[in-house]
């Protein structure tokens, strides 16, 4: 038998194929999948959005159901249009924003002038934060401009929204904050 090239390198090719695949064990059957097999089958699963840019990927967030709320798993959602359960490093490593030993867990305050942090309770906190904006409200309000126009606008506090907030959540805010009188207001995801 006379082998040619071309007799040659389909003998060479087939035979690298064989030996490069052939021991693989590629078993064309259907498969089942065993979802029951997985250690998270048993938590609570519920969606959220990240937390990190303005893009909102979507997540799903697996919690234990024995009451302590503690997060087992965080993976990105298949069904969310914006990622499509593609999350990027930061939105990946999410679960440690929230299992964290160094995480902290009260309000911090440092009074002006100072130079340590006082941990406060969230009523002293939320109730100064409201002292402190009625507080500048209330110095900077402009009820009538120069020429003698009423413009009601407070002149002494801005905004910038969040990247994790919805559309209605955004209209939601930013309708309080013009009941304020704001009109310095902007969106992180225009920025």
């Amino acid at each position: 038998m006379k082998l040619g090239r071309r007799e040659f390198l389909k003998l060479s090719t087939a035979a690298t194929l064989a030996s490069a695949f052939g021991g693989l064990g590629f078993d064309l059957s259907p498969t089942i999948a065993k979802a029951n097999q997985l250690k998270i089958n048993w938590a609570k699963e519920s969606t959220s959005i990240c937390c990190y840019c303005a893009v909102g990927c979507g997540l799903i967030v697996h919690t234990a159901r024995d009451g302590s709320g503690r997060i087992i798993n965080v993976e990105g959602d298949p069904d969310h249009p914006i990622n499509e359960g593609a999350l990027c490093a930061k939105g990946a490593a999410i679960y440690q924003l929230a299992e964290n030993k160094n995480r902290i867990l009260k309000p911090l305050y440092r009074a002006p002038g100072s130079d340590k942090w006082e941990e406060k309770s969230w009523d002293w906190m939320l109730d100064r934060i409201a002292k402190k904006i009625k507080e500048v409200r209330d110095k900077t309000f402009l009820r009538r401009n120069a020429k003698g126009q009423e413009v009601n606008r407070c002149e002494g506090l801005a905004s910038v929204g969040s990247a994790a907030m919805d559309n209605e959540e955004c209209w939601i805010y930013q309708a309080m904050l013009r009941s304020l009188g704001l009109v310095a207001i902007e969106h992180q995801a225009r920025i």
